[in-house]
């Protein structure tokens, strides 16, 4: 059974076009740079500090060079950045235990780190493929909490923290959850955890997202309408995202003139 993923449906939110040419003809996308590299590595970090393994300088230093190593050789790599990550990571690992331990104070336990999802959609011939980055239980209230680490700069700011497109990924998160499980929606809460490159203090941040009935209803009527119309071929271009933020490496090409 074919599938998708929210990586999937958010390039073909932001042009279904785009989502033709990387998802259906396989051209090459966005090919990952200093940031994803670093995002990788503190991710490999977080998963040990959440399973209270130990986790010294050299362990960042090693899955960071070793992601920077996987990147396509047409990246240009920028050292004084990379020089200033290795710095900032190193001074975000301290903060992560304490983090955890002041967000969910009166306790947790560990319950699935890197959990992977591959679930049907319900009237789809699809699958829903993910991984969740960590789920906890808090013993005193029996709540579950679903959290992705999201490596930033200084933060985000509260419009950030609410965007639909970006909470979208904890609310399909959850329903699926829900349904593999087979528990209660009304157990089971959603978190962001920052982890913050620049900031001078409180590198770490966790917030709660909420992901309710309605909330769930829209998420899951934006994926039916995404699969309706890669189903049925129609890859209309956004031009709204041709040059909106760091725009698309197609615009202007011969692929999309």
């Amino acid at each position: 059974m074919p599938h998708i993923s929210y990586s999937e449906l958010k390039d073909w939110v932001f042009c279904a076009f785009y989502h033709k040419l990387t998802r259906v003809d396989k051209l090459s996308g966005f090919k990952g740079n200093e940031y994803t590299a670093f995002g990788s590595a503190m991710h490999s970090v977080c998963e040990k500090k959440l399973l209270e393994e130990d986790v010294d300088d050299d362990f960042f230093v090693q899955e960071f060079e070793k992601n920077l190593e996987n990147l396509d050789d047409e990246v240009d790599l920028k050292e004084n950045l990379i020089y200033d990550m290795m710095g900032q990571g190193n001074q975000i690992i301290p903060e992560i235990a304490d983090a955890l331990d002041n967000y969910f104070d009166k306790g947790y336990e560990v319950l699935y780190v890197e959990m992977p999802l591959m679930e049907p959609i319900e009237g789809e011939d699809y699958k829903f493929k993910g991984y969740i980055d960590a789920i906890v239980m808090t013993p005193h209230d029996k709540k579950v909490h679903i959290f992705d680490w999201k490596t930033c700069s200084w933060g985000w700011d509260s419009r950030k923290k609410s965007d639909k497109m970006i909470t979208y990924q904890l609310t399909l998160y959850k329903h699926f959850f829900v349904q593999k499980l087979q528990i209660d929606p009304a157990d089971v809460e959603t978190h962001f955890a920052l982890l913050k490159r620049t900031a001078k203090q409180n590198r770490v941040e966790f917030f709660r997202v909420t992901s309710g009935p309605k909330k769930t209803q829209n998420a899951l009527k934006l994926l039916s309408k995404a699969l309706y119309n890669i189903k049925n071929k129609r890859h209309i271009k956004n031009r709204l995202s041709c040059t909106a933020g760091y725009g698309c490496k197609f615009y202007r090409t011969k692929d999309c003139p």
